[in-house]
């Protein structure tokens, strides 16, 4: 973040009711800040817990008179799929918008008379890493600029920032369907793959929600668009936006695209992704891709992306080396909470040792078998391991079920010295939640164990 404008006074919400239903990692930042902007909030959480934590105005919003102008909903509670929460059904009978922070943080930016651009990246996979690296290249371009949302900080914790200054946003697929006014200067969907189908029923209707990050825009815009799935190949018809495709497999005309190592577009080679070690295999090629289109997009020169690719740290729980014993890397990609995030990390190995399992996704494992030759043996974790482990065990992968990391660490560390494999990957293509707060507790966690596996401590 830098170059914030400083505003002595300003509350451009001034009289505005906003109720705040979820008090967690977004919803409480977002309450804080409405009420610095004058907002008058009423919050409340299912939890006790966050209830009792919470410095901000209580109220059940399930009792009180629904007399506000909007609610904001974080984004982990449903407003119609599965079954739309009561207070959210609640504000739907009474007329009141339902939105979400970065709408307020779009909103505020505008009130405050600033022109600062404001790029939106989705996908299923790939969207923090893409959103960290955007701002990472905008700030070493010097370009005044803030980098959240989905990933966190929040988007209202972000300051208000000048004309010249632009916003990367993770924006969520729950996020995109809560914008009323929010229009993207750069939008962009990388890719699409099965997930949260019980929060928008079908790919259809999920592809529908991550196609919002191109609502509002015109010809003067830009629409970004992963060319390394079906899904988003065919989803450019009707867009009013300048379309970029974006690649990190095959020729992209037009737009950016990875070949033979190099990252280029049609003007020529851009960047050497040998020289970018946070950024390996072909998904952080279009992630590298993907980026680049935004940033110049936003006025960054082409002669400062390399450097600023090269630079780039990687963010927590993507492919993190944690520790190495006797030259066995144990690699965190907790983060890869589906198949096809497991995918990818799994790709860019040649024989490895994989941990993984958690709450499966639609389809669990199956997508991966193609890469089931290169597993030297599976410890499975979690509630649907027994599932994991009828896939592997019909394709006759070797697997034990391990159920929690404290045993699967120190058993794969045993399995990579039995058959030579380098690498202990944890990138377990389920969710978290039956055993951890999130995949970054999972990923501390399997952090901890393999540093002490190496004499480290945790």
């Amino acid at each position: 973040m830098s170059a914030a404008l400083a505003l002595p006074e300003f509350r451009p919400f001034a009289g505005l009711r906003v109720a705040v239903l979820g008090l967690g990692r977004a919803g409480l930042p977002a309450a804080r800040a409405l009420i610095g902007y004058g907002a008058e909030v009423s919050a409340w959480d299912d939890g006790a817990e966050a209830r009792a934590a919470a410095d901000v105005p209580l109220a059940d919003l399930s009792a009180v008179p629904f007399r506000f102008d909007a609610l904001l909903l974080s984004p982990g509670i449903p407003h119609l799929l599965p079954a739309p929460h009561p207070v959210a059904r609640r504000a739907r009978e009474a007329g009141v918008p339902i939105l979400t922070d970065a709408e307020f943080l779009y909103r505020a930016v505008r009130a405050a008379g600033s022109g600062a651009r404001f790029a939106g990246i989705t996908g299923t996979n790939g969207k923090s890493t893409t959103t960290a690296l955007l701002g990472h290249i905008l700030a070493a371009a010097g370009v005044p600029a803030a980098a959240g949302g989905n990933l966190g900080p929040a988007a209202l914790s972000l300051p208000i920032l000048p004309d010249g200054g632009a916003y990367a946003l993770e924006m969520s697929s729950y996020m995109l369907e809560r914008l009323a006014t929010l229009r993207f200067d750069v939008g962009a969907l990388l890719n699409l793959s099965p997930d949260h189908l019980d929060r928008h029923g079908d790919m259809a209707g999920y592809l529908a929600a991550k196609m919002h990050v191109f609502d509002r825009q015109t010809c003067d815009d830009v629409a970004i668009l992963g060319q390394d799935d079906p899904w988003t190949r065919g989803a450019a018809a009707g867009l009013a936006a300048r379309l970029v495709p974006v690649s990190g497999t095959a020729p992209a005309p037009g737009g950016f695209w990875a070949e033979a190592g190099w990252l280029r577009d049609e003007s020529g080679p851009i960047a050497d992704l040998a020289a970018c070690p946070a950024l390996p295999g072909a998904h952080n090629a279009q992630n590298a891709a993907a980026a680049a289109a935004a940033a110049l997009a936003l006025g960054v020169p082409r002669d400062s992306l390399a450097p600023a690719l090269a630079s780039f740290a990687g963010l927590p729980h993507r492919q993190a080396l944690v520790a190495e014993v006797d030259g066995i890397r144990f690699v965190d990609d907790s983060k890869a909470t589906n198949a096809d995030a497991a995918a990818r990390a799994m790709g860019c190995y040649g024989r490895f040792v994989w941990i993984a399992g958690g709450i499966g996704k639609a389809g669990g494992i199956e997508a991966l078998a193609p890469l089931f030759p290169r597993v030297a043996r599976a410890l499975l974790i979690g509630r649907d391991a027994p599932a994991f482990a009828a896939t592997l065990a019909a394709a006759g992968v070797p697997h034990d079920i391990a159920g929690t990391l404290e045993a699967a660490v120190p058993a794969a560390l045993d399995a990579a010295r039995r058959t030579g494999a380098p690498v202990v990957l944890l990138s377990p293509a389920a969710a978290s939640f039956d055993q951890f707060s999130g995949f970054e507790e999972r990923g501390r966690r399997f952090a901890d164990l393999a540093r002490a596996l190496a004499g480290g401590g945790p």
